[in-house]
């Protein structure tokens, strides 16, 4: 049976002048209900406001551009958390988290957002519950149930729910007033991979930023893994795989470069051009490396596992190396020479190989 694994661009699902709001498609990328996955995009232009939601799915939110203001409402809490954030960030948004996205700058705030759908509505896709807007959850009770929930006049109830007509994405008026971030709200929640101490940096080949409890503590309730990898021009990622049933979800900040995953039964199931905007997923157990093109590479990628495990089938931390030169002359049927040549290569690298002189 064949596996669609084609990487897909988002289309839009709505707007106004305020931003625009993207997602990936099941039915465009199969494995994203599969493996119980949603992907989506957030594009806020100046003055644009994304109204109060909370979602059925746990995600990691990322700029990719721009700065901004975020608001971050835990459950139980007493008051919001205001964050600045700037391209790079990393947010981690658990289950019944209440957000809200404003952009006042000139440049376009881009927020991308992927998750776990494994206990959403539908399976592969994120469902949003705004607070307000003609979308808004309370539009929908009558005005003696909002009016009672908040102590109102059924009259007061109704010009509340009712004032704002603009659903999902709205754009506020210059010199429009809103909280002002602070520093200390961001402890915990969010974190700049841009900024972060690297996991790992190999000259000319590559450099990868984990998130983990360790560095952003709010990822143990999100429930996986994610990174920031940086590959240099012309270099390549080791052939790998997650040895624990995770899927890897992979969005392409930036560059461009060539892909290959092989399955069952030595099966290359895709090979492929990527560049940045595009998403693609790899099925659990599959194996997956990737060339950058000349300009380099960067991917921003969650594993559905919190402890994310791999395995590399090429470097100095392959699993070759962990193999006796008996049974590798037996595997490959080769002499013991050409066992030899084969192990003493890529005995310094690891993960990452910069490329050919």
């Amino acid at each position: 049976m064949e596996i669609a694994l084609s990487p897909q661009l988002p289309k839009k699902l709505y707007g106004s002048d305020g931003g625009s709001h993207f997602a990936w498609s099941p039915s465009d990328l199969p494995m994203l209900q599969q493996g119980n996955i949603g992907a989506a995009k957030l594009s806020l232009q100046k003055n644009g406001l994304a109204l109060p939601r909370y979602s059925d799915s746990s995600k990691v939110a990322y700029v990719l551009q721009g700065s901004g203001t975020a608001g971050v409402v835990l459950p139980e809490a007493e008051k919001e958390k205001v964050i600045a954030i700037k391209k790079g960030d990393a947010i981690a948004l658990p289950f019944g988290v209440v957000t809200w996205w404003y952009n006042k700058e000139d440049t376009e705030l881009i927020v991308l957002f992927l998750g776990e759908t494994s206990k959403a509505h539908k399976a592969g896709e994120f469902t949003d519950f705004f607070l307000t807007g003609t979308n808004g959850i309370f539009t929908a009770f009558s005005t003696e149930f909002v009016g009672r929930a908040w102590d109102l006049e059924e009259d007061q109830a109704k010009t509340l729910v009712a004032s704002q007509t603009g659903s999902g994405i709205v754009k506020l008026k210059e010199g429009a007033s809103m909280p002002e971030p602070k520093n200390a709200d961001r402890d915990g929640i969010a974190l700049n991979c841009e900024e972060a101490a690297l996991d790992v940096d190999i000259k000319n080949g590559g450099r990868v930023v984990v998130l983990n409890t360790a560095n952003l503590p709010l990822v143990g309730e999100v429930g996986f893994g994610a990174d920031l990898v940086k590959l240099d021009g012309s270099a390549m990622c080791s052939p790998g795989f997650s040895c624990d049933s995770a899927y890897q979800v992979t969005y392409i900040v930036r560059g461009s470069g060539r892909v290959q995953v092989v399955g069952a039964d030595g099966r290359r199931v895709l090979e492929t051009t990527v560049e940045a905007g595009y998403l693609f997923i790899v099925p659990r157990f599959f194996i997956v490396s990737k060339i950058a093109d000349n300009e380099g590479m960067e991917w921003f990628s969650i594993v559905t596992t919190p402890n994310p495990i791999f395995s590399h089938l090429a470097g100095r931390t392959s699993v070759w190396k962990a193999l006796s030169p008996e049974v590798l002359q037996a595997s490959f049927n080769v002499a013991p020479e050409v066992e030899k040549l084969f192990t003493s290569k890529r005995t310094a690298d690891a993960i990452f190989f910069p490329p050919p002189n």
